[in-house]
């Protein structure tokens, strides 16, 4: 789209030159050179002059193009060639600081309006500060998550030429948090979040309802995939309900999460994050951590090598989900999976009072007990985890409104 818009550009280029100086002021130091034979201009008839013009209009030519190379890498540095597409110049010439600072001007005037920024793509943000800020304050209870996911997402977006895609796998209960922090990365990577053109989401029962069309869907899964990479060089695929996601689909993701060469080593490598969301193995997390608690642990306390051969095998035993016995699983194409803890009341507390703020509403520690209390707590015995987590705490609240 900002490509289109070059065309127009050019009566404003032609301006710049005719203000610029003429060449022969142009070149080393600010001294203007002396035309040769000038103090014989008048008898030498009007072949030198065209030829002085002639030239002239040959050093405008090439000054626009060198003007016009420049300021395309100003605006569009991903298409940007200037090193070897930038016209040459006449030996000794370069842009005098009259023109630059025209430059400097056109591109301020042309990003008043347009999209323009350093990394090439005004979509991709890359706010690591803010997604730490994020996964701190606003996620309740998963320590674990918060760094993992800043450590993954942070260590494959700063490595210069990436092999593969980043593939992580969110594993707990309902109401954990797992579309929360999808959500979350989406935010703080791209300007437009969710509704970003480089991020998809994909729910299983909702785009691959039925396994009679599942050939059809590959076909839409991978087309979907292809085109969003060669419109953005960095993208975020969501795919919730991975569990029930068809052998074929997750077959057919397999040539995007493998290891591969980069075709030109020059060329900028693209990055591709894939999110699996699953409530698979959210009943051995819990067990595991309802186990250590009443060991005398703290929940700060419990570390990845707790949860993680324990999840690892739940995944691949499961017999109600393809997703373990897919290639993804079994050819080590998921980086990490990450466990969601099931949330206490005192987490589920801090998110009545995240709902409460974010619609500006005042409460009180009543009201948050309240709603805290509105949910139900397992196991029967000890009652310590939320069953639902966090999920529909925003739509509790609505009985304390005046």
């Amino acid at each position: 789209m900002l490509r289109g818009l070059r065309s127009p550009l050019w009566p404003l280029l032609l301006l710049l030159l005719l203000l610029l100086p003429p060449p022969g002021t142009w070149g080393h130091g600010s001294r203007a050179r002396p035309r040769e034979g000038a103090e014989e201009a008048g008898s030498a008839g009007s072949w030198p002059a065209f030829q002085g013009l002639r030239e002239r209009l040959r050093a405008a030519g090439a000054l626009c193009r060198r003007s016009w190379a420049l300021f395309s890498c100003r605006v569009w540095p991903d298409g940007c060639r200037q090193d070897e597409e930038a016209p040459a110049r006449p030996p000794g010439w370069s842009l005098p600081l009259l023109g630059q600072q025209y430059l400097d001007i056109l591109t301020t005037w042309y990003c008043s309006f347009q999209d323009c920024c350093d990394s090439g793509d005004c979509r991709i943000i890359n706010n690591f500060t803010g997604l730490e800020a994020d996964l701190r304050v606003r996620l309740h209870g998963q320590h674990l998550v918060r760094e993992l996911v800043l450590t993954a997402a942070r260590g494959y977006l700063e490595l210069p030429r990436p092999d593969k895609a980043l593939a992580l796998s969110f594993h707990g209960w309902s109401g954990t948090g797992k579309n929360f922090v999808a959500r979350m990365l989406a935010e703080n990577l791209y300007r437009d979040g969710l509704r970003s053109d480089c991020v998809k989401v994909f729910i299983a029962t909702l785009h691959f309802p039925h396994h009679k069309y599942v050939d059809l869907y590959q076909e839409q899964l991978a087309s979907q995939i292809r085109k969003t990479q060669e419109h953005c060089h960095q993208t975020l695929f969501i795919l919730d309900e991975a569990e029930k996601l068809h052998p074929g689909l997750l077959e057919a993701l397999r040539p995007h999460l493998e290891r591969q060469a980069p075709e030109n080593p020059r060329a900028k490598s693209p990055r591709t994050i894939f999110l699996f969301l699953s409530n698979l193995g959210g009943n051995i997390i819990n067990e595991v951590v309802l186990k250590l608690l009443k060991a005398g642990w703290s929940r700060e306390e419990i570390g990845m090598e707790h949860l993680e051969p324990q999840l690892q095998a739940e995944i691949v035993e499961s017999t109600d989900s393809g997703f373990g016995h897919s290639c993804l699983v079994k050819e080590n194409l998921i980086d990490f999976f990450i466990p969601f803890l099931p949330l206490e009341y005192r987490h589920v507390r801090l998110c009545a009072r995240d709902a409460f703020l974010s619609q500006e509403l005042l409460y009180t520690e009543e009201a948050l007990d309240e709603v805290a209390k509105m949910m139900v707590y397992v196991p029967k015995e000890e009652q310590l985890f939320s069953s639902q987590g966090c999920k529909s705490i925003s739509q509790r609240i609505n009985y304390f409104l005046p």
